[in-house]
């Protein structure tokens, strides 16, 4: 007897229905190698089902399915509803997965399986978990399918005891010799931070390790910031004789890019190659990382631009590279490239755009930032903007990132340190403590960061006592020091003169001083003149950070001070031996959205002959106004009129008569500098300013300053660091 089972509906999917005996309901669990000839009816129909369900696309075709399947009377049949739950979880549908589950009154072990895998497949992690809960208490035994999945979706919510606690179960249920369940366990304890345990489950498969199991260990090193244990491990698997496979190669190139390795990172690149597996987009990804973190921005833009379809994460790892490598300029334009192909950019990559925009100092690009995130759904978001804050703090408007800052309405730690760091960069320091009282109010705890820009704050204002007192609050909250803080107050120390105090601090420090430590000695030992101290610094930091320019020009500085000639000569020689290069002195400024660069005496700018006449008349006027430069520390082999002359046309006085000649009159300056300014640009820039009756904001390598009539927001205290590099601006 056979039946015709069309829709009264044509049924879209496919033309037919099959005829085909309806067998009697079997409510047992359907395995499939149990039927035999005298039931083919009921065997043609379920490879029919199954054929039609692995042919489906939409949502559409799973209804129409699933009402074939209750015609038929096989809604019960274990095996139709065990592919359906597949199916439709593949598509997404995993709430329709749901819902035919449920509709079974005893579901099997395979049934479970199928739909705790349809969970953790989607991140649905915690519904995984739920579900397999329920699973043992109705009593049903898991298998070694089930386990793979749970431990999945342990790791992905990063369960640490469920997931100690399935341990324990897979023990009780014998599968501790299975090696997937084994490798499931190894990527729970790494998702969750635990190597130890990680470890321990590794090295219990004994000679059974796959390369699963290699991969899994290795990324749980390279995930946990741990990457030289993870390549130890890799070569350990080279030397068993295991070929890596794509996934193994993720992790490693993501644990040289860690550790900045660029010539190992390049063997396994070639590696790759050979393989062929380049196309691999994870790979792809890994390898754009390692070369954007070891400086090779534009080799990752070559590996980047090769890719047909680039995915965010690929985007975001392109914008970051070039930020970080100071390529700001390119990061901004492949942000807006990304826009301009109706990508749609996450948080990671706001934030990475930011940060260029504040490195780049321009701050019509960091108000177009601004705008785009007032526009869009990121202007709640936390992270966000407090790197807005940061970004306008760094582009010369405090008022701006204060804006931000009362705009926001969830304030974390990481909002008000961002906007207390701001106000500490520009020299605010009554600001900053303020806002740390209300902070203290609105009951926020402070970090070590919060610190920081407390700290930098009553530096740059000579605020001593106040800063010693903010030190020593730190214990209060539990917060260990580190270097910037200590650098904090040695410099802080030392611009007020108490170089004995701020040596003593220094060999009272519970850890190791380093290079920021022994600069800020080195530094104030240069405005004091104190030749022994500056020389003891020097060692230390020659011996830290041998090819860091500055450190070098610092003591010559100090050398030239005191007329020791010859000790500028030794030092001379000491970076020619190291083949150390000055560094030079470069200023720039925005007009009309676009940024002018300078250098010392440069005549490069196609308006050189108008900026020199216009800067002569501005230097004759300074005379006149009674503005004597400091020939002190310029080269001392020049006469007095070649020294004044080398000093008046460093880099940020052609960037301001530019920007006089060149923007209507009021309008507010805004300077970057790579180095510190000088003592003389400093005090012909304040004259400037009451003269022209201009704001001028100067960014320099360590802080801003604000000159208006004639004064600068730094009170003249920060007067005492700014000799440095006198010489070479």
């Amino acid at each position: 007897m056979s039946r015709n089972l069309a829709l009264s509906k044509p049924f879209t999917f496919f033309s037919r229905i099959p005829s085909t005996k309806v067998q009697p309901l079997n409510l047992q669990p359907f395995t499939y190698h149990k039927f035999n000839n005298t039931n083919n009816g009921t065997l043609n129909l379920e490879l029919f089902y199954t054929s039609i369900l692995d042919r489906s696309t939409c949502t559409k075709h799973l209804n129409q399915i699933h009402s074939q399947v209750i015609i038929t009377g096989f809604q019960l049949n274990g095996f139709i509803v065990t592919k359906f739950i597949h199916v439709a979880s593949n598509l997404g549908e995993i709430w329709y997965a749901r819902k035919v589950f449920d509709e079974m009154p005893e579901p099997y072990v395979f049934l479970w399986n199928a739909i705790i895998r349809g969970y953790t497949k989607r991140n649905m992690f915690n519904e995984a978990i739920m579900l397999y809960t329920r699973m043992q208490n109705m009593g049903v035994g898991p298998d070694c399918f089930t386990m793979p999945h749970v431990l999945k979706a342990c790791g992905g919510a990063a369960e640490f005891e469920v997931g100690r606690a399935v341990h324990g179960q897979i023990y009780r249920c014998g599968f501790e010799s299975d090696v997937f369940v084994q490798n499931g366990l190894v990527a729970v304890y790494a998702k969750c931070g635990r190597l130890d345990n990680a470890r321990v489950v590794f090295e219990g498969l004994g000679d059974h390790k796959t390369i699963v199991s290699w991969t899994s260990i290795i990324s749980a090193y390279a995930q946990n910031g741990q990457p030289i244990e993870g390549l130890k491990c890799f070569e350990r698997m080279r030397s068993s004789g295991l070929k890596p496979d794509w996934i193994t190669l993720v992790s490693v190139i993501s644990a040289y890019a860690d550790v900045e390795d660029l010539r190992q990172g390049e063997s396994v690149h070639s590696c790759v190659i050979k393989l062929g597996l380049e196309s691999e987009t994870d790979l792809r990804i890994a390898l754009i990382t390692l070369y954007a973190k070891c400086g090779e921005v534009m080799i990752a833009k070559s590996l980047f631009d090769e890719m047909e379809t680039c995915n965010v994460i690929m985007w975001n790892t392109m914008i970051s590279g070039f930020a970080k490598n100071g390529c700001c300029n390119e990061a901004i334009i492949i942000f807006k490239k990304m826009l301009s192909k109706n990508l749609k950019p996450d948080s990671v990559t706001v934030c990475a755009t930011i940060l260029a925009c504040a490195q780049l100092g321009s701050l019509e690009e960091a108000r177009k930032m601004g705008d785009y995130v007032h526009k869009s759904e990121f202007k709640t978001d936390v992270f966000v903007n407090s790197a807005l804050i940061d970004m306008y703090a760094k582009c010369g408007s405090v008022d701006l990132a204060r804006n931000v800052f009362d705009q926001t309405k969830t304030k974390d730690v990481v909002v008000w340190s961002s906007m207390i760091v701001g106000y500490g960069l520009h020299g605010k320091a009554h600001e900053a403590m303020n806002l740390f009282n209300l902070m203290k109010q609105a009951g926020v705890v402070p970090n070590d960061v919060t610190f920081i820009g407390l700290l930098t704050a009553c530096n740059h204002a000579g605020l001593v006592e106040e800063g010693w007192r903010i030190f020593n609050r730190m214990k209060d909250y539990n917060i260990e020091p580190r270097h910037q803080h200590y650098a904090c107050v040695v410099d802080l120390l030392g611009r007020a003169g108490c170089l004995d105090r701020a040596y003593d601090f220094i060999k009272t420090m519970p850890i190791k001083p380093g290079v920021s430590v022994w600069g800020a000695l080195l530094s104030a030992s240069r405005i004091y003149r104190h030749v022994a101290l500056g020389e003891y610094s020097a060692e230390h930091l020659f011996s830290l950070d041998p090819y860091n320019t500055g450190h070098y020009v610092q003591l010559s500085n100090l050398y030239a001070s005191v007329r020791m000639w010859s000790g500028v000569a030794r030092v001379r020689v000491l970076m020619k031996e190291r083949g150390l290069a000055k560094d030079m002195g470069c200023s720039m400024i925005e007009i009309n959205g676009k940024l002018h660069v300078f250098r010392m005496g440069d005549v490069s700018h196609p308006r050189s002959n108008e900026i020199f006449k216009e800067h002569k008349k501005l230097d004759a006027r300074l005379k006149e106004a009674g503005l004597v430069a400091d020939t002190e520390s310029a080269l001392h082999d020049l006469s007095y009129e070649d020294k004044e002359e080398s000093i008046c046309y460093h880099s940020e006085r052609l960037a301001i008569v530019y920007g006089l000649m060149s923007t209507p009159f009021g309008t507010t300056l805004r300077i970057i500098k790579n180095l510190r300014a000088c003592v003389n640009c400093h005090a012909a820039i304040k004259l400037i300013s009451r003269l022209e009756k201009r704001e001028i904001i100067v960014r320099d390598a360590n802080r801003f300053h604000h000159f208006k009539n004639g004064e600068c927001s730094c009170g003249d205290y920060c007067l005492i660091t700014y000799t440095d590099m006198v010489m070479y601006n």
